[in-house]
């Protein structure tokens, strides 16, 4: 069965080409799509999609406001950020509002799908070049622990930064996978988040890891 894709793009061009995109693909049928986020909300409690594609700029609202919003309702499908921004403030925003991924639309043509799929099994996909800056700012300074992490949790916050799965930090630090999530739900708890990207995107912002 394919999984159905929620899109909100307000470039008709581009949201008609996406929609083109899905038909060629056995593992993806487009369930909707919309040139503004007005309704996502509704939209997506109705639609009940597997995957959302979502634009930042659009007309009314922000993309990222709706992630926010969509967040906010308990809804955990994972969203995928299209657009043509690749500034700082713009990704951490995107992640700090509960996107799963974010990728550049020059890229899309290439890398949409494989970025789909890496999202739908629990990644977190980034253009070349956000992946970059996002490195970038990992490897700046570490501010005082004022969340009080202990080294332990430091260590697992910084292998999750750079996208390790579970079995692999338990695999890094000789501790079962158990032992990984009850430290993760530590991380979550001491930086006051609810998920890996919200936990990524804090200790990158503020320069914890």
């Amino acid at each position: 069965m394919r999984l159905s894709v929620l899109l909100y793009e307000d470039n008709d061009i581009l949201r008609e080409s996406i929609g083109s995109m899905m038909q060629l693909d056995e593992r993806y049928q487009l369930s909707d799509s919309f040139n503004n986020v007005l309704l996502a909300e509704k939209q997506v409690k109705e639609i009940k999609p597997d995957i959302i594609l979502m634009d930042i700029d659009m007309p009314g609202r922000t993309g990222i406001d709706a992630v926010k919003q969509i967040r906010a309702m308990g809804i955990t499908t994972p969203i995928l950020m299209l657009t043509v921004f690749d500034d700082t403030e713009h990704v951490f925003d995107a992640i700090c509002s509960g996107a799963s991924g974010y990728l550049l639309k020059k890229h899309l043509s290439a890398k949409l799908f494989d970025a789909m799929q890496e999202v739908m099994n629990g990644g977190a996909p980034m253009s070349p070049s956000i992946a970059y800056m996002v490195i970038a700012s990992m490897q700046k300074p570490v501010n005082f622990n004022t969340y009080q992490l202990s080294a332990r949790e430091k260590e697992i916050l910084s292998s999750l930064s750079k996208g390790n799965s579970y079995k692999m930090m338990a695999d890094e630090f000789y501790i079962t996978i158990d032992t990984v999530r009850a430290h993760i739900k530590k991380i979550y708890e001491k930086l006051q988040v609810h998920s890996q990207t919200e936990a990524v995107s804090k200790a990158l912002k503020e320069r914890l890891v």
